[in-house]
């Protein structure tokens, strides 16, 4: 049962995964930010300030960890999962989805930029 509940959280991921990246991909504001390295995924599934936020860049991010949210909302009613596991299952893939020269946050609760090796993530993250 354990591990039906898995496999049904990570491909209600996966779905997320795709549309909260592209939707967010179309946003400019939100592709500089994360450029910049102003913006970085957390473990928790949400977007997160790096350093110093302005009210623009918080607006941002706010509207984006918004939509997130929703769309963990509804994922999770769908398959049975909790909100939270959806969006921690969702922060693994985001994170190991980071290019090169993007900012995570590691589960030590450090800003790190991504390089050519594979980000740190929680021991939890399949």
């Amino acid at each position: 049962m354990k591990t039906k509940a898995v496999m049904m959280v990570a491909a209600a991921v996966a779905l997320i995964g795709i549309s909260g990246v592209a939707i967010a991909q179309r946003d400019p504001a939100y592709a500089a930010a994360r450029a910049e390295g102003l913006v970085g995924e957390q473990p928790d599934g949400y977007l997160g300030i790096v350093g110093a936020a302005t009210p623009a860049l918080r607006t941002l991010v706010n509207s984006i960890n918004i939509q997130r949210k929703a769309a963990y909302t509804q994922k999770a009613q769908a398959s049975g999962a909790t909100v939270e596991q959806m969006a921690f299952t969702s922060g693994c893939n985001l994170i190991a989805q980071t290019a090169s020269g993007e900012k995570y946050k590691t589960p030590e609760g450090v800003w790190k930029t991504r390089t050519a090796a594979a980000p740190e993530r929680a021991p939890a993250c399949v």
